[in-house]
């Protein structure tokens, strides 16, 4: 066995540097693993940031007061009563849950959160949309119409959304987390 001066010899130290190579790979997997979930967090955040924005301008407040004041269930000859004001009305509604839904099926907003920032409101929506949309996609040959607004409505329904009590009721006794 030869040493070297500081008492160890070639092999040592080649097994040394191996581990710590090996040592080095598996941080940098695991930091890399690290950035890519907060990553995905801090997407999910702008996402639900700009969801909420998003309904806090004023064309969805004046499209929401008008398609609001249709029935639940409405058929298309109720929606197409208010005339274009109320059809132009829907069509801004279901482009933006277009947008949402296909967010959620691409997995960048989970279904949870829109369900806890607009899920009721969504449902309650397409129930006075959807004869409409429905007569839509018939008349004019658009199957795809509004799919991912029935689809994301669906997915609400599915999860129970409309059955939960409100956050009033449902969270009462929420107390914030330590600052």
């Amino acid at each position: 066995m030869v040493f070297n001066s500081t008492g160890m010899d070639l092999q040592t130290l080649a097994n040394v540097a191996q581990i710590l190579g090996a040592v080095a790979v598996v941080a940098a997997i695991v930091f890399g693993f690290v950035q890519i979930r907060q990553f995905r967090v801090q997407r999910r955040d702008a996402a639900a940031a700009e969801l909420v924005r998003s309904f806090q301008d004023a064309s969805f407040t004046q499209s929401f007061r008008l398609i609001t004041a249709l029935p639940d269930n409405a058929t298309s000859e109720e929606l197409r009563a208010g005339g274009r004001a109320m059809e132009e009305a829907a069509l801004a509604i279901g482009i933006r849950y277009e947008a949402v839904a296909l967010l959620v099926f691409r997995g960048i907003m989970p279904l949870s959160l829109v369900g806890q920032l607009t899920g009721a409101v969504a449902i309650e929506l397409w129930s006075k949309m959807r004869a409409w949309a429905l007569l839509e996609r018939k008349e004019h040959s658009r199957e795809h119409f509004l799919e991912w607004f029935q689809w994301l409505v669906e997915q609400l329904e599915r999860r129970g959304r409309k059955s939960e009590p409100p956050a009033y009721t449902q969270h009462r006794n929420w107390r914030p987390p330590a600052e």
